[in-house]
């Protein structure tokens, strides 16, 4: 194993999604020393296609980052280590220590600062054989992908307190759009009433079972045995960042667990930034994702030097 002051980047990155390597290229191209250390489980690893990406529209998730990852390799002072995970983050004098291994430290590296672009671990609601049809006909955001399904009867599963929101949302794209609330009393009678008259039924029953074929989804049975026939749809999952790997501090986070930073995503830990769908989200998309990246990668290489940032 190596000792944290043989092997010193200027920049650790945890996380290879979009946030991620943007931050790193932007980073390299400053002449920061980089590494980039990602598990490669990326939350939308069953999303076919990724959509919203200005001149990568509907290319896969995993292409995206396949590319990203060729026009880091030009970059000798940036690296990436994929299938292997910070299993624990630590502060030291000039920094951070980091190990890092699969199950088992395999190296211990120093940063003199750190980029957290995890993402978020994703709870999907609990109905029977979803996991069949996600990422195929059903979907979590809206923006990515209500276009292709628009005009259809769509679904609308979850049980969170923001489940009427969504609906009206949702029912841009669509003038069929069912709300099944799995027996959660999350849609309110006047929020009921005011989805009937946009013509959103909500159903409040158990999901028993999700009827298609190969992904593409069909109908939806409930407990009663009443089935409603869809054509795709989207659910809304539950979210939390893990910062399980932090060892001995702690950066704030608000309710929902999402990392608090300042606008240019400086965190209260010195040193420690965030960037995507860890911290306070805005559209859960690539290209906001991407963008966070290369401004925090801006704001990192300014406090590097010392000097204050324009934005």
């Amino acid at each position: 194993m190596r000792t944290p002051d043989t092997d010193t980047y200027d920049v650790l990155v945890i996380g290879g999604g979009p946030a991620g390597l943007s931050a790193a290229l932007n980073l390299g191209r400053s002449l920061m020393r980089v590494l980039v250390v990602d598990a490669d489980r990326p939350r939308n690893a069953a999303t076919l296609n990724s959509h919203g990406f200005l001149t990568r529209d509907g290319v896969a998730p995993h292409e995206l980052r396949r590319m990203a990852r060729d026009e880091l390799a030009a970059y000798p002072n940036i690296e990436v280590r994929t299938r292997v995970r910070v299993l624990e983050l630590s502060r030291a004098d000039a920094g951070f220590t980091a190990s890092i291994g699969r199950k088992d430290p395999t190296d211990v590296v120093a940063a003199r600062s750190v980029l957290l672009a995890t993402g978020l671990h994703e709870t999907l609601p609990d109905v029977p054989n979803l996991r069949g049809f996600y990422g195929i006909s059903l979907f979590s955001c809206a923006a990515c992908d209500a276009w292709e399904l628009r005009g259809r009867r769509l679904a609308l599963i979850g049980e969170t307190t923001d489940l009427a929101d969504r609906a009206r949302l949702i029912s841009r794209w669509t003038e069929s759009l069912t709300v099944f609330t799995l027996g959660a009393e999350t849609v309110t009678p006047e929020e009921e009433a005011e989805l009937a008259a946009s013509g959103v039924a909500v159903l409040r029953l158990p999901i028993a079972e999700l009827v298609g074929d190969r992904g593409r989804i069909e109908a939806i049975r409930l407990t009663d045995g009443t089935v409603v026939t869809v054509e795709g749809g989207f659910v809304r999952p539950e979210w939390e960042t893990d910062l399980s790997f932090l060892h001995g501090f702690a950066p704030a986070i608000d309710r929902d667990g999402h990392l608090i930073t300042d606008r240019s995503g400086r965190t209260d830990i010195p040193g420690l930034y965030a960037a995507g769908d860890a911290a306070i989200p805005g559209p859960q998309q690539l290209i906001v994702a991407a963008g966070a990246g290369a401004r925090v990668a801006s704001v990192m290489v300014h406090d590097a030097v010392g000097i204050a940032t324009a934005h």
